[in-house]
């Protein structure tokens, strides 16, 4: 289960999240490209737009239950 408190860098504020258990996959850039970027330096995925429409919601919530380290959270 991801971590509130091991937020990676570089997210804007809201409910969802990826913490530094990211293994960098690439599963959440490819089901939701809208919401989630790599950063290239660190070798992980992030937030870097929070979900925005009901169909962004709905691929965040998949790429969170499919994410093999469950690195990806949400508050919401």
């Amino acid at each position: 289960m991801a971590d509130p408190n091991d937020k990676v860098a570089g997210q804007p504020d809201g409910g969802w999240y990826v913490d530094s258990q990211c293994i960098d996959c690439d599963l959440c850039r490819e089901t939701a490209p809208a919401n989630f970027q790599r950063n290239d330096e660190a070798g992980y995925s992030y937030i870097f737009k929070q979900p925005e429409t009901p169909e962004e919601e709905a691929l965040c919530k998949d790429a969170k239950d499919n994410c093999p380290v469950e690195a990806i959270g949400t508050d919401g």
